[in-house]
């Protein structure tokens, strides 16, 4: 059995993904990919995790667990999200590390689906917003406690999936850039669910709906429906050409609030996690998805 996890991160698309996925819920039974309601799983796999950090699992944890999550379903792949699925936000980031708990949580996964094929999939986001978004979930009082001593521009994504890579070398995992999703969101799913190349899903342009003004979104259906055989490239030179004219400026811009953080210190930030960025496309076992 193939098993997709889904594991944030945290502010990025929250919800997003798996609402889209159980939009095309009926489309993805009938391939044998299973999306099942967070209801079944979610807890489960928190309570399995904690007993795991204390003993080992038992013999039949495997068959107990996948009899609970899909109900009598029949699936060949099963599609499971939770952001919360390497911690809680406030335990995000420690001394400057981004999920530090996620080898040894996905290695307890391992060990249990030792004999199935585990995928992970998850955004990352620019840390220049992404430790603020931390910092203000944080038991932290100041900024120098929540980042340990360690220099912001030394946090790198790259860090977590080496860790990943290290500990759970089987895994195959799939990120992309959570500024990137809106232009992306078709293939994501597509990945997610084990869809070919360009097939159609229902809610492709859902996040491109949150960041354009309305009259652009009219416009753009209208676009996409007059040029029905683009190419998928050919379609995001599309989204940006409309984006550049018809975004929402309040959705794509943040404001950021971090005490002591200067405009040059966010585009230093934003520059290292480009570079960043394009080192992990270079990690072995880790496929990057990108405009």
């Amino acid at each position: 059995m193939q098993l997709v996890f889904h594991t944030g991160a945290h502010f990025t698309e929250e919800e997003r993904l798996l609402k889209c996925l159980l939009r095309n819920k009926e489309e993805l039974s009938a391939r044998g990919v299973s999306v099942p309601g967070p209801g079944k799983y979610r807890r489960l796999l928190r309570q399995t995790m904690s007993a795991l950090a204390e003993s080992d699992a038992a013999e039949n944890a495997r068959e107990i667990l996948l009899d609970a999550i899909l109900d009598d379903e029949t699936a060949d792949r099963v599609l499971l999200s939770n952001a919360h699925f390497f911690g809680v936000p406030k335990t995000a980031v420690r001394k400057g590390l981004l999920y530090p708990s996620a080898p040894e949580r996905l290695v307890y996964m391992a060990n249990i689906f030792r004999d199935d094929q585990i995928e992970l999939f998850m955004a990352l986001r620019n840390p220049a917003t992404f430790l603020p978004a931390a910092y203000e979930t944080s038991p932290q009082d100041d900024l120098a406690s929540f980042m340990g001593g360690v220099d912001p521009r030394a946090v790198r994504w790259s860090d977590t999936l080496l860790r990943i890579r290290e500990a759970a070398p089987e895994i195959a995992i799939t990120v992309w850039c959570n500024e990137d999703a809106p232009l992306i969101w078709s293939q994501i799913i597509r990945e997610m669910a084990g869809f070919d190349h360009g097939e159609e899903i229902i809610g492709g342009f859902d996040l491109l709906h949150e960041i354009m003004l309305p009259e652009g979104m009219t416009r753009f259906r209208e676009y996409m429906k007059s040029h029905p055989n683009m190419t998928e490239i050919q379609k995001r030179r599309v989204m940006v050409a409309f984006l550049d004219k018809f975004a929402m400026v309040e959705a794509i811009e943040e404001e950021l609030d971090m005490p002591g953080w200067t405009d040059e210190l966010v585009a230093e930030m934003t520059q290292t996690y480009d570079e960043d960025v394009f080192d992990i496309a270079r990690i072995p076992g880790v496929q990057l998805l990108s405009p």
